[in-house]
């Protein structure tokens, strides 16, 4: 996967986990205007695909789907904001971001097909366990805010475990991802790639 590819899929998926601004409270004409609005803007979106072809076809439709879905969250969350309406959009804006990587992936072949799949699911591995761990850390504040001091201590180690838990999930999906490319050679010089591969990410 070229560099270029690379950095196109870590700013989606930043773009995935990035906090935004919600905005205030909507009417009900405006939410449905604005429901009204995302449907017509994917009928565009999707006519336009229509005149593509092969895998350019594909990666069209799909962010056409993902952006909807995305717009769809985001209406949610600015019709009734809560942390739940927020953790939606993030996963939203992952699921889409790891379509479209998905899909890009097709433009190639082999062990590099390979290691770009496994780059795109561990940026969504790393994308859903920075979701969690904002939710559930909007919950333990909440939390603490209620109970005070004493339930400031158990807001924090739960933070802690879902912190932990996270960097857990990604150190798995990175290891996959070098490992991946440690298909590519062969013998002993693969044997010691998987071995350093191992050591680098904590596996046994």
């Amino acid at each position: 996967m070229s560099k270029f590819a690379l950095t196109a899929v870590s700013a989606a998926f930043c773009l995935a986990v990035s906090t935004g601004a919600i905005g205030s409270t909507m009417s009900k004409a405006e939410y449905a205007a604005a429901k009204n609005g995302i449907s017509t803007k994917y009928n565009a979106d999707t006519a336009a695909c229509k005149a593509m072809a092969g895998n350019a076809k594909d990666i069209c439709v799909v962010e056409a789907k993902g952006g909807q879905k995305v717009a769809k969250a985001e209406l949610e969350a600015r019709y009734m904001p809560s942390d739940q309406h927020q953790y939606d959009v993030r996963i939203a804006k992952a699921d889409a971001a790891y379509a479209v990587a998905k899909e890009k992936c097709d433009d190639a072949a082999g062990n590099a097909k390979d290691v770009c799949r496994k780059e795109a699911t561990s940026a969504y591995v790393a994308a859903k366990a920075d979701a969690k761990v904002a939710v559930k850390s909007a919950d333990a504040n909440a939390t603490a805010q209620e109970k005070k001091m004493d339930a400031n201590a158990t807001a924090q180690e739960k933070k802690a475990a879902v912190v932990k838990d996270a960097v857990a999930e990604k150190r798995d999906a990175e290891y996959a991802v070098a490992k991946e490319k440690c298909d590519a050679l062969a013998g002993d010089s693969k044997a010691s790639c998987i071995k350093d591969a191992k050591a680098r990410y904590g596996q046994s």
